[in-house]
């Protein structure tokens, strides 16, 4: 396909410089640099999958499960008692 394309000055030369030092001619050179440039740019669009890395749940060594339960128990009747004060 033949487009005509205007290049900046610095870009030129750089992609001539190019070209020369790979033996390639411009216009396959300029054809891998957009290549490259293109994919680059595809892939930097795409998001990374997100993963969730799953623990093991449970208590701590020492925590004893059914002692918390009783702490709890505790907390509901001061809890209890106190509204009840406050009604008085």
């Amino acid at each position: 396909m033949r487009t005509t394309v205007t290049l900046a000055a610095d870009l030129a030369i750089k992609l001539k410089k190019l070209a020369q030092r790979s033996g390639r001619s411009f216009k396959a050179t300029l054809d891998e640099v957009l290549r490259k440039g293109l994919l680059t740019q595809a892939r930097a669009a795409a998001p990374k999958r997100f993963v969730v890395v799953p623990h093991a749940g449970g208590f701590r060594p020492g925590v004893d499960e059914a002692r918390l339960n009783q702490l709890l128990d505790q907390l509901d009747a001061d809890e209890l008692v106190d509204e009840a004060g406050s009604n008085r």
